[in-house]
């Protein structure tokens, strides 16, 4: 099984006839994922790609069943496209688009927790169920292998590494899940892990944070109440300097806020092994679920 997403998921792409919306869906076509429709406005009725292109969210999902939206629209109209899924019904928006001003991200995020849609991102690769050959999103297709590591992490290239070390060792996922670094995000590390947790098919969590912010330690409170599954964790930007932003636009340590080591310490205390590497979190991999099955 897998979270969020499945092979009977109906995606349908926002901004599909734009460069970077044609690649990426033509590679979550070639991955099996059922793409079903495009949304360009002033391009309805027409087809790319082989499939039809309407002016509205709202007109493909009445036509085609979406029920996931795939956000690839410029930052200045991206949180109207994530509001617009989630009027049109669809139950999970997951939103590549870096850039998109705070204000914005603020107002769609009241608006589709209002109305319970479920958002991966911004700025984020996506997420990809290996098993059912499905994929919204950014992540390479040669990093999908079927297994029973679930995956969650804040960086897009963490996100890619991590799976392809682990695939290597046989350990392929049941769910790669990237949320994205932006200050205002949809999902939380914490809203994944009780996903995973309710998931048969998924044996451990890895789960890979970021310095800044507080949602690894507000994921630690959750393990440390008692999470039914192993998880094994790590966290980038170890040596970089208080007050400075680095990287994604939530990353900036206040004191020891959102600072590596404190992230650590609460994962450590929680029961969590954290890697210093990602080479070793195979090796912890390996020491809490056994010897994988070498792959093919």
């Amino acid at each position: 099984m897998s979270i969020l997403l499945n092979r009977d998921s109906k995606v349908v792409v926002q901004g599909m006839t734009g460069s970077e919306g044609t690649f990426h869906t033509q590679q979550m076509l070639e991955f099996g994922t059922q793409v079903v429709a495009g949304v360009s406005p002033g391009k309805g009725g027409g087809r790319h790609l082989g499939l039809p292109v309407f002016d509205s969210v709202a007109e493909a999902v009445g036509e085609t069943g979406a029920n996931v939206a795939a956000v690839f629209v410029p930052p200045a109209f991206a949180a109207d496209a994530i509001m617009e899924g989630s009027a049109a019904g669809v139950d999970l928006v997951v939103c590549i688009t870096e850039l998109i001003p705070v204000n914005d991200m603020i107002r769609a995020k009241a608006m589709i927790a209002r109305r319970g849609t479920r958002l991966v991102g911004p700025n984020c690769p996506g997420l990809m169920s290996p098993g059912d050959h499905a994929k919204v999103g950014i992540i390479p297709n040669q990093n999908g292998y079927p297994g029973h590591v679930g995956l969650v992490s804040r960086s897009g290239t963490l996100t890619y590494e991590m799976m392809q070390a682990l695939a290597q060792s046989g350990y392929g996922q049941s769910t790669a899940v990237g949320i994205g670094g932006d200050p205002v995000l949809g999902l939380s590390f914490s809203d994944v892990l009780e996903l995973f947790a309710r998931d048969p098919e998924t044996e451990l969590v890895v789960m890979a944070g970021e310095i800044g912010g507080a949602d690894e330690e507000r994921a630690a409170e959750l393990i440390g109440r008692g999470y039914p599954k192993p998880v094994v964790g790590f966290i980038s930007g170890r040596t970089a300097p208080p007050g400075k932003r680095m990287g994604h636009a939530g990353a900036i340590i206040s004191g020891n806020t959102g600072s590596a080591k404190s992230k650590v310490e609460a994962l450590e205390a929680a029961g969590v092994r954290v890697a210093d590497t990602i080479e070793q979190i195979v090796d912890l991999v390996r020491d809490r679920i056994g010897v994988a099955p070498t792959r093919a």
